[in-house]
């Protein structure tokens, strides 16, 4: 048992869980509701769902990792890093859109990059 990445992990669940409960009601919904184009609203509805897919696998990733009981792959320790270098990734690119989006307290309007970078910092220890 790895308690980081489990820790790593939980900390994705919580992020799934904000993801649909306040994801989908705060922005999606707004945008979906918008009288913006039909194609990109389907395009951002798509992108919602990309980013759960690909959520709700890397929390099953981690917390079966951590747990030890992950089948899927032989090589967890690179596929965890991995999950780390894309999370860091998306904590990168959303600290920066915070930081230039001129919105007063964007960075902590715009928060999910602190739990992207809390993953990305339990996947590399």
């Amino acid at each position: 048992m790895n308690m980081f990445i489990l820790a790593a992990g939980f900390v994705s669940l919580f992020a799934v869980i904000g993801h649909f409960a306040m994801g989908y009601r705060m922005f999606l919904k707004p945008v979906l509701q918008s009288s913006a184009a039909n194609i990109p609203k389907k395009v951002m509805s798509a992108l919602f769902h990309y980013m759960s897919v690909f959520m709700i696998v890397t929390t099953l990733v981690l917390i079966n990792v951590g747990l030890g009981t992950c089948k899927l792959f032989k090589a967890t320790d690179e596929i965890v890093l991995f999950i780390g270098i894309l999370y860091c990734g998306f904590a990168i690119a959303q600290l920066i859109i915070a930081v230039t989006s001129g919105i007063k307290g964007g960075i902590f309007k715009m928060f999910q990059w602190i739990l992207w970078l809390t993953i990305a910092i339990l996947c590399f220890m």
